[in-house]
């Protein structure tokens, strides 16, 4: 059985992740800073701190949109720590808003109409840039957003992280990496990355 860390996860659980990691040969261990969100994480903690994992533990992390609620320079610190809790051959997958999309809506001027409606409610770009207001209204800070991502810049932290691999695809608003500890060809990954997306 294959392990996977589950970070950020809110309420969600693996079956609200990729193609891949749905499946039951996957077992799902859950990772939130809050601890009172249902169902309740296997582990609260911060993504910048899993001493409390133990080296090459995982075989992948999903993480879905996290990254921008650090700081810039807490980025590398989580991207080291995903890098040092999976196994030689781990991958992880990791979601976040791509700020080269959502600027095109900015420079359109559309700053607050809605792009999509998510689970949450309404989502605009200033969401997307700042962090959802609805949330910050109800005191919920940590759902601010802190840095932001272009798919130049999170493989390059990637690969500052240690990972050998790695690709990134975005939609115009979410983007999507995929990244491999070892050093494969990146038509391997293409088709790692399609089995996650489930083509």
């Amino acid at each position: 059985m294959k392990k996977l860390l589950h970070v950020g996860c809110g309420p969600q659980t693996k079956e609200n992740s990729t193609k891949t990691f749905e499946k039951s040969d996957w077992t799902e261990v859950r990772l939130d800073i809050d601890e009172t969100i249902i169902p309740k994480p296997d582990i609260i903690a911060s993504l910048t701190d899993l001493s409390m994992i133990d080296d090459k533990s995982f075989d992948a992390i999903y993480s879905s949109h996290n990254l921008e609620h650090l700081y810039p320079h807490e980025v590398d610190i989580a991207l080291r720590e995903f890098y040092r809790v999976i196994k030689d051959d781990g991958e992880i997958y990791i979601g976040v808003p791509d700020l080269q999309g959502v600027a095109k809506h900015v420079a359109e001027g559309n700053l607050i109409g809605t792009l999509y409606e998510s689970g949450m409610g309404p989502i605009a770009a200033i969401d997307i840039l700042y962090g959802h207001r609805a949330s910050l209204q109800e005191g919920k800070h940590y759902m601010a957003h802190k840095c932001g991502f272009t798919s130049k810049v999170l493989i390059g932290l990637l690969h500052g992280a240690g990972f050998k691999t790695g690709m990134a695809v975005s939609n115009g608003i979410d983007m999507w990496a995929n990244a491999i500890k070892p050093e494969y060809q990146q038509d391997f990954l293409k088709k790692n990355f399609d089995k996650h997306l489930g083509k």
